[in-house]
């Protein structure tokens, strides 16, 4: 099953493998691997690479999300990285690891 599905792309390849990973049992699936392989019955192979590479950096491994990308045409846009790291928020309301600690006053006393 890996062998046919290698044949579209090593990320689609990828995807199958994650696939068949998630079950219990490998044979569960079969059936979305093989779906994989149809997608490329109304797309080109190129087209189904492009989408399972897509699905493997959101990590949506899945055959309805590969199916979805290619249906909506997200194969060919950029995949938007979230950022790095958020700012800490700075609120008068917060209260800090001395709070935590011990060390902040409890307002109900």
């Amino acid at each position: 099953m890996l062998e046919w599905v290698g044949k579209i792309g090593p990320s689609t390849m990828a995807v199958a493998t994650r696939i068949l990973d998630s079950n219990h049992h490998p044979e569960q699936g079969f059936r979305s691997c093989l779906g994989l392989i149809r997608l490329t019955n109304e797309y080109t192979a190129e087209r189904v690479e492009a989408a399972a590479q897509r699905a493997l950096l959101v990590n949506a491994c899945t055959y309805q999300s590969v199916k979805s990308i290619l249906k909506n045409n997200l194969d060919g846009q950029p995949v938007e990285q979230p950022a790095d790291s958020t700012p800490p928020i700075d609120h008068p309301n917060l209260r800090g690891a001395d709070y935590y600690a011990g060390g902040g006053a409890n307002p109900l006393q």
